[in-house]
Parts: C-alpha cells; structure tokens; sequence
C-alpha cells in the first residue's frame, strides 16, 4: 500500500476539483469560501485518514457539505427590506393571547418547568430534554408529565375561580 502524500501535494491534485464542486453548488463569488473551509477541515482530518482512501472522494464529500453549510448559512441571514409586514406572529409569544397558559408555566418547578418547555413548546425529544436536564430520559419524561399534570390542575383552578367571580356577578 502506498503511503499517504504530503497534504501540500493533496491541494495541489484535487483542489481544481473541489473549486468546480463549490462553484457548481455555490456559484462563483462564493465557491473559494467554499474551497477554503473545504481544505481547513480536510487539513485537521487528513492525519486519521487511512493510506489507501480515496482522497478525492473524500474531499469531494467535505465540498459538498461545507457548501450546503454556506448555502444554509446564507439562508438565514436577514433581508433588508423598505417597509416592514404587518402580521400578527403564530410563535406563542407572549401577549399573543396565551398568557393564562404563559402565566401557569411560570408557576411550574424549574425542572418540570423546563421540560416542559423543551418537550412541548420547543418539540425537543426526551433524550435531547434529558441532555439538557442533565438525567435520564425516563426522568424528563416523568417531569414533562408531571409539568403537564401540574398545568391541568393550575389552569382548571384559575378556570373554576374565574368562572365563580362570573356566576357571583351575574343575578
């Protein structure tokens, strides 16, 4: 088996092919971004890369993910625009009409609180919850229901007594 060349001699062989990779995915103003990035992660990951590998099948797969991670990156920078659109925002933030539920939330444990936040309002699974939790996801499972339970009972009770406060007032 030959041995692996010198990353210098890499550049030089492939990087023609890794620049028409990015310019086919990027276009041309910013495929040597693309090249870039492609070559400075290929640089830290050449040492673990085996002798008999194809070098440039693997560099064409570090260009073609570097590029949609531009393309990504571009795609959430914000657009200037003259005048700003008047709509109301379905994100759940507060004063959108949810503020009982915002309110009872709020009154949670923080451990219940935040699964609950994290599972229900953010749609994070409970082995990411149990990350974030720092436990098991049978734990964060057991604090979202608990959460969720805790909830019920806050919401019904300011329901009951809101209700009361009306059949009081009514003659």
């Amino acid at each position: 088996m030959e041995p692996k060349k010198p990353f210098e001699l890499v550049v030089r062989e492939h990087g023609p092919t890794v620049l028409r990779v990015c310019r086919a995915v990027l276009g041309v103003h910013d495929a040597e971004d693309g090249w870039s990035e492609t070559f400075l992660s290929a640089l830290k990951a050449y040492p673990e890369l085996p002798a008999g590998a194809n070098v440039q099948a693997w560099l064409v797969t570090i260009a073609h993910r570097k590029s949609i991670d531009i393309v990504r990156s571009r795609n959430r920078q914000p657009v200037p625009v003259d005048e700003l659109p008047v709509r109301p925002s379905g994100l759940g933030i507060p004063g959108d009409g949810h503020r009982d539920v915002l309110d009872a939330v709020g009154q949670l444990p923080p451990k219940q609180r935040r699964a609950v936040a994290y599972h229900y309002l953010a749609g994070l699974p409970y082995k990411d919850v149990a990350g974030l939790l720092g436990g098991t996801p049978d734990a964060a499972r057991r604090a979202g229901a608990d959460g969720v339970k805790a909830l019920r009972a806050i919401l019904t009770e300011n329901t009951d007594s809101s209700l009361s406060y009306v059949k009081e007032e009514t003659p």
